[in-house]
């Protein structure tokens, strides 16, 4: 059995040293780093020969790659790097990984070619400034040789590690068996469609019950599909906390069981959560842990790969052992990881560390999408981009003096938007020029400030320019799917201050190739439907097979009763008040135990809370609040206890709506006082008209469909085991609607009635 790795991979492994060392400083683009070694090839002789596939064997070990280019005349072989900047400044530990690749690949090529020497080149090129500045050594065949030998030798202790790993996981994981005695009415029939799904090469869509076991019913096919599809890797990928969480638990339930194969199943976090010193930067000058990191790593990596479950205690606990840095061995792991439970945003963000790992190391990977009704809105938000004037004021007046001339000019052409916008709101089809140009030269300058200053800026001034850079990345992806839009703000203060967004309206044409890249990609939610609305805003492919899966409830479980006489409109929201009050109040008499009452805002659950509690003070009650923390949130879910008895209030489409699990008597029903419709404001109204354009359902897709998922969602609260009982209060004549109906489960029995309490 042969183990292939690429050069770059095992350079990164065997002769990184020192340091981990981020002080910000603006490297090439991708795209620049492209035009970089074009520019560079361009300049070279005729016979130059550009992006030379190289392989070589050393025992067990395949080593592949492209050498960036090779001069048969002056028998030199380049490696070239773009940067900007001042190249002295250049840490020592990345000159040494330079030559490292660089003497690989000469290896490599001596032994294509049959060279006795070789030499070979360090090409540093400014995109700045074009220069090039070229280190040339020569070297023999032998000792390039020598050099290939060891550093494989470096690696293949890890690598047949890795083999033997990898060997045993796929002859265990044939072999495993359902986690539980027996599926759940309808997990099986999902288990089947992912299996036959990632069997086939094809993109799934499950609309499966919340309660059936989706976690399982989606990670135990793909753990058995790991060896007949040569899987390198699966990705659990979330939209929240809760869900992460329930994907470890599901992942312990399989480690824990008989036959359980020697999996490592990783979860990764958002650096600001794994920070040990959030007060210090991250290199080895400030933090403790950054220092030395790349010595201290071997041996923190081995320790982390003898473990199963390497969730953010267990991978905190052995970094600390080692002195590394949390967030960072993560990263590391994720290369030697085989499930990966990790944000949407670590795979479908621009600069996604996963999507990027498996392009870069070529691996095949399978991907579950939870709960994935919300890769809508989340694609938006990781394709969207916004910068704000006041900001932009505040930075000025801190800013280096080399850096006010530039900011000026952005403020300039700004307020040069406000002569030609008179209202608070205004959207365009397009990103006005001259800003994008101010916004270049802005980041520019910031970028050639920063070669010269290491220290870097105020951390102000810094996420400002990441933002100017976001801005100018959409603005270059800007087309039909976007909106450019002006918020004026502080209009009762009279300052003409704004904010700019180029506002993504439609993200399929960027979640399209994260779902083709992948071997088969799996979207499951309890509220997929209707199909055709997340098939337009996802770019599924063609091929996509879209199930639903039967509920294992049944009708006479959950009693759900359309409430038609109250309306929560805006309008009727202080007639509405007492109505829901004696609803909720006859409810919890006729009984007693824990419900959840969701609501459109925080004023208006304000407002019913306040009354329920003047009216009826014997029945206990606690609020969601603005802004809940990891601990408040827990501490509001703790209240449902199995003997408890009071109403928890909520907002729809917030932290409770979806994503807890509550069975049995800890939640016995739930009042829903609101269709859930997006607020009618400018910026929806434009969403609805470039959706009427683009679909040809503008209101559908803005209001109806997104509202409609998050009641649905909020309901599949109440019902979580067959041995559930429960109520849902539909509040609003709006439900009883036929559009509206016809979005609802179809093994719901609505009723329609004037006193639900009855």
């Amino acid at each position: 059995m042969s183990y292939s790795i690429a050069v770059r991979a095992l350079c990164e492994f065997t002769a990184k040293v020192g340091d981990l060392d981020l002080r910000f400083t603006p490297s090439p683009t991708a795209l620049e780093g492209i035009v970089g070694h074009r520019t560079v090839a361009s300049r070279r002789s005729e016979g130059y020969q550009s992006e030379v596939a190289l392989e070589g064997q050393y025992r067990t070990l395949t080593v592949k790659g492209r050498a960036d280019g090779y001069d048969p005349a002056q028998n030199c072989l380049e490696e070239i790097k773009t940067y900007r900047g001042d190249l002295s400044k250049q840490p020592a530990n990345h000159r040494q990984l330079h030559w490292a690749q660089a003497k690989v690949y000469g290896g490599l090529m001596c032994q294509k070619l049959q060279l006795e020497h070789i030499n070979l080149a360090l090409v540093y090129f400014d995109i700045v400034s074009e220069k090039e500045t070229c280190l040339v050594e020569a070297f023999s065949a032998t000792e390039l040789q020598v050099f290939f030998e060891h550093h494989c030798g470096l690696f293949l202790n890890w690598a047949e590690q890795e083999m033997a790993h990898r060997e045993g996981r796929n002859l265990a994981a044939q072999r495993l068996a359902f986690p539980h005695a027996d599926f759940r009415p309808g997990q099986r029939h999902l288990a089947e469609s992912v299996f036959k799904a990632v069997s086939t090469g094809r993109c799934l869509m499950a609309q499966a019950p919340t309660g059936i076991g989706k976690t399982v019913g989606t990670l135990f096919p793909m753990l058995k599909a790991l060896a007949p599809q040569q899987l390198d890797k699966v990705f659990f990928l979330t939209a929240k906390t809760p869900g992460r969480k329930l994907a470890l638990d599901a992942a312990q339930v399989i480690l824990d069981s008989a036959d359980a194969p020697p999996l490592r199943v990783l979860e990764m976090i958002a650096r600001d959560k794994a920070c040990e010193h959030p007060d210090k930067a991250c290199h080895g000058e400030s933090c403790p842990l950054a220092q030395g990191f790349y010595d201290r790593l071997p041996a923190a990596r081995q320790a982390a790969s003898e473990l199963s479950l390497l969730n953010q205690s267990a991978l905190r606990e052995i970094a600390l052992q080692h002195d590394v840095c949390p967030y960072y061995l993560s990263q590391e792991m994720a290369r030697w990881a085989d499930v990966v439970v990790a944000d949407y945003n670590y795979y479908f963000d621009f600069s996604a560390l996963l999507f990027g790992l498996a392009q870069a190391n070529n691996w095949k990977v399978a991907v579950l999408v939870d709960e994935a009704h919300n890769l809508v809105e989340r694609g938006r938000q990781m394709y969207s981009a916004n910068l704000d004037q006041a900001t932009l004021n505040s930075v000025r007046k801190t800013a280096p003096e080399a850096l006010k001339k530039s900011l000026q000019r952005v403020n300039r052409e700004w307020n040069a938007l406000h002569d030609q916008q008179f209202a608070p709101y205004q959207a365009y089809d397009k990103a006005p020029e001259k800003l994008l140009q101010a916004l270049s030269l802005c980041c520019a300058s910031i970028g050639d400030y920063l070669n010269d200053h290491p220290q870097g800026l105020d951390s102000g001034l810094q996420n400002f320019y990441f933002d100017m850079l976001q801005f100018g990345r959409v603005a270059e992806l800007f087309d039909e799917h976007f909106l450019f839009d002006i918020s004026k703000r502080d209009l009762e203060r009279k300052r003409n201050l704004s904010q700019l967004c180029l506002r993504n309206v439609v993200p399929a044409g960027f979640i399209r190739p994260r779902l083709t890249a992948a071997r088969s990609t799996v979207l499951f939610s309890a509220t997929l439907s209707p199909q055709r609305y997340y098939t337009d805003l996802l770019g599924t492919p063609t091929n996509t097979v879209w199930i639903d899966v039967e509920s294992p409830f049944h009708a006479d479980q959950l009693h759900v009763h359309i409430v038609s006489q109250i309306s929560t409109r805006f309008v009727h929201r202080q007639a509405s008040l007492e109505p829901i009050v004696e609803l909720i109040a006859k409810q919890f008499a006729r009984r007693p135990g824990n419900y959840l009452a969701f609501f459109s805002s925080f004023d208006y659950l304000q407002q019913v809370a306040q009354l329920l509690a003047e009216r009826h003070p014997y029945i206990t009650l606690w609020s969601q609040s603005r802004g809940m923390g990891e601990g408040p949130r827990q501490a509001f879910l703790d209240q449902f206890t199995v003997h408890g008895q009071g109403i928890g209030f909520a907002v729809l489409g917030g932290a409770f709506g979806e994503g807890i699990d509550l069975p049995g008597a800890r939640l016995i029903g739930a009042f829903i006082a609101t269709l859930g419709l997006a607020q009618l404001n400018p910026v929806n109204e434009q969403m609805k008209h470039r959706m009427a354009a683009i679909f040809g359902a503008g209101y559908d897709y803005t209001y109806l469909f997104p509202g409609v998922q998050k009641v649905v969602q909020a309901a599949g609260r109440v019902i979580r085991t067959q041995q559930d009982q429960g109520v849902v209060m539909l509040i609003d004549d709006r439900f009883g609607e036929s559009k509206v109906k016809q979005l609802l489960p179809r093994w719901w029995t609505l009723q329609t009635t004037l006193d639900a309490a009855r």
